[in-house]
């Protein structure tokens, strides 16, 4: 059934894809938009309008707005990252360049806005306020992950609110929106946010953990970036707090170097966070997560039966195979 909902906006994107002079700058945007990845939040927004309305077609045009926002930060956090790969293929900046990159990124943002003209009145306000509001927050989350390799100290309070800013709070907004485009009113719309919040993450947090341990032929991402760019991710904080003087010590040393072969750097990183228990206790971390999202499902304003296909979804996303 999800797949129905991936094919129905796929075929809604690819009408609205279209390459205008100057090639140069919309070539990239479209680029990115068909680099694939897992569709997680037009397809929640599809679920959440189609779960209280029983149609979800009203819901496409949001439903785009928020995977084209989620695609212009992409852009910039890879610029940002200097990453080379997202999705297994060429960054933007990597294949173009940083200023054509930039440029592509600010007219997805524009056009991110332009999708939602199809709606009008209290519903028009609705979902840009929701999207102002989220993409503040995004922005505010992107600074704290740029700020925290150079900040001394970080909580995991701290870190938590970062990934919800920069992660979760699209997730929710993606879910709020499909519910408001599917008629219930802003407060009855509340648990679908708070769901997509609380799913949000535990999908980051299991990123973290992948980013040092997961398969790069499946990741799709650089294993062991988030260790190269010496990014304090709730592995290295849990690492910390469980770590001996020594241990301590080498893992705060490790994450002041940056080596032009990060490699053996990488592997030592990795034996601290299993050696520490870091590695098990994010894992129990993202459990619990995903179990706080499964019980927002109790306060959706729906039946029972359309309640399982977000068990689904939140079941497929966790093992990565959407």
């Amino acid at each position: 059934m999800l797949i129905h909902y991936q094919s129905a906006f796929l075929a809604f994107m690819k009408k609205q894809l279209s390459n205008p002079k100057p090639k140069s700058l919309y070539e990239p945007a479209s680029y990115i938009m068909e680099l694939g990845g897992k569709r997680i939040r037009p397809v929640l927004a599809l679920l959440a309008a189609d779960a209280v309305s029983d149609s979800f077609e009203q819901a496409l045009p949001a439903a785009l707005t928020v995977e084209v926002f989620h695609n212009f930060s992409l852009i910039h956090d890879d610029i940002m990252d200097d990453a080379p790969l997202r999705r297994g293929k060429d960054t933007v900046h990597q294949k173009w360049n940083v200023n054509t990159a930039i440029l592509s990124g600010d007219v997805m943002l524009v056009w991110a806005y332009e999708c939602l003209n199809v709606y009008s009145g209290d519903l028009f306000k609705e979902l840009t306020t929701l999207l102002s509001t989220t993409a503040r927050k995004v922005c505010e989350g992107q600074q704290h992950d740029m700020d925290f390799p150079t900040q001394s100290l970080v909580s995991q309070e701290e870190y938590i609110e970062m990934i919800r800013y920069k992660t979760a709070e699209l997730l929710g907004c993606s879910l709020q929106m499909g519910a408001l485009c599917g008629g219930v009113s802003k407060a009855a719309s509340q648990p679908f946010y708070d769901f997509g919040i609380d799913l949000g993450l535990a999908f980051q947090l299991q990123d973290d953990y992948l980013d040092a341990f997961g398969d790069p032929r499946t990741f799709g991402k650089q294993v062991g970036g988030d260790i190269i760019e010496n990014k304090k991710t709730m592995l290295y904080l849990l690492a910390l707090e469980k770590s001996n003087a020594e241990n301590k010590m080498v893992l705060e040393s490790l994450f002041e170097t940056n080596p032009t072969n990060p490699s053996q750097k990488i592997e030592q990183v990795k034996t601290l966070f299993l050696a520490t228990g870091a590695a098990d206790q994010i894992q129990h971390m993202i459990s619990d997560y995903t179990q706080k999202a499964l019980n927002q499902l109790d306060h959706f304003p729906v039946e029972n039966k359309k309640k399982e296909i977000f068990k689904i979804f939140s079941k497929q996303l966790m093992q990565r195979k959407l």
